[in-house]
């Protein structure tokens, strides 16, 4: 099958995927287009032109399926390039605009959700990443289209439920390790961006609850960093190596130096304000990591209650969870450790084919 990939704002969850999804089916024939993850605005308005008038040799070639990211001007690029009209179309959301907690610094406009909203119609096929992405996007397009002035048809949002399917990022082998904890107090991961919508702010309020309890904790705090960081940052690194619980800090570059450290944590911790699946946490989980995440988002489609807090109930607060993890590992007992083989690439490569034989359809 030749396939055409686009991905129009390359984000590294987005790369994450496409790459994941050639190897995985090494027999199609795969032409892919993608573009850097920047100057956000201008991308997912730009993609189209840029492609359409940069790449139209590529995008001319027959193709037997295009598989797109949500960021993809999936009906412009149509226009541009009739041959594409025609050619079974698959749509893939990382995430939706609808869902996004505000900083108080964006640039309101609604065509980001608009574009979310024209290429879920536009696709023969809508996947999801999550049932939480799924829905939040459904329930946002409605009420977008309800404050909308006149001529709205009817049915819209019934016509991408219909067309809809969850179909989760899958995980490469390589992140399905032996856990190998270390000795001494607990050991915690913070793997995320450092920005915002990671909640920085909520991770320092935990941290400061652990060590007003005397809790025995390390915490590594890794994963992707910006030029602009928030300021918490500065006080949780301050505050962690004052208390002596300061581990590894800032971004790992050698991949194996930072699956190593996974293997030897107890814990991986999130205080996201959005995470549309959590690619970060499921990637610890498989090393051995037990997961303490928000009651929210997607977590409840992926981990057991016991494995959730709630930030408006204090018997179940993340430093309390923690601190009770924490008393396991004094004691010398197992942390249960969820079990996410299911998603595997070698678990999901079936239900990836099967969302792909549009032309069958």
């Amino acid at each position: 099958m030749r396939i055409l990939l686009l991905s129009a704002y390359d984000a590294v969850s987005h790369r994450y995927w496409r790459q994941g999804l050639v190897d995985a089916f090494p027999e199609h024939q795969w032409t892919v287009l993608s573009l850097p993850a920047r100057y956000f605005s201008w991308r997912i308005r730009g993609n189209s032109l840029s492609w359409a008038f940069g790449e139209r040799e590529r995008l001319s070639q027959p193709y037997d399926l295009v598989i797109a990211t949500s960021m993809v001007d999936l009906t412009a690029l149509r226009g541009f390039i009739p041959s594409l009209a025609v050619t079974p179309t698959l749509v893939y959301f990382h995430e939706n605009q609808f869902d996004y907690p505000e900083s108080g610094r964006e640039y309101r406009s609604v065509e980001p959700q608009i574009l979310n909203l024209y290429n879920a119609l536009c696709a023969d096929r809508v996947l999801f990443n999550s049932a939480y992405n799924r829905d939040t996007l459904l329930t946002g397009a409605d009420a977008l289209l309800r404050k909308l002035p006149d001529q709205v048809p009817a049915g819209l949002v019934e016509q991408i439920r219909t067309r809809s399917q969850v179909l989760h990022v899958p995980l490469p082998d390589s992140v399905f390790q032996p856990h190998e904890p270390a000795d001494g107090p607990l050991e915690m991961v913070w793997n995320h961006r450092w920005e915002f919508d990671k909640g920085p702010e909520l991770l320092l309020v935990a941290v400061t609850e652990l060590q007003a309890a005397a809790v025995p904790f390390r915490l590594h705090v890794v994963g992707q960093q910006f030029r602009s960081t928030p300021e918490v940052f500065e006080r949780l690194h301050k505050q962690l190596e004052q208390g002596g619980q300061l581990g590894c800090w800032g971004h790992i570059e050698s991949v194996d130096e930072y699956r190593r450290l996974l293997q030897r944590a107890d814990v991986v911790l999130s205080t996201a304000l959005h995470d549309f699946q959590g690619i970060a946490v499921l990637e610890a989980v498989a090393a051995g990591c037990r997961p303490v995440v928000p009651d929210r988002l997607a977590y409840p489609e992926l981990f057991p209650d016991d494995c959730r807090y709630c930030n408006v109930d204090e018997s179940r607060s993340p430093a309390r969870m923690v601190a009770q993890l924490a008393q396991r590992k004094a004691a010398g007992l197992a942390l249960d450790i969820p079990d996410v083989s299911h998603l595997s690439w070698r678990s999901m490569r079936s239900a990836w084919a099967e969302a792909m034989a549009l032309e069958l359809d």
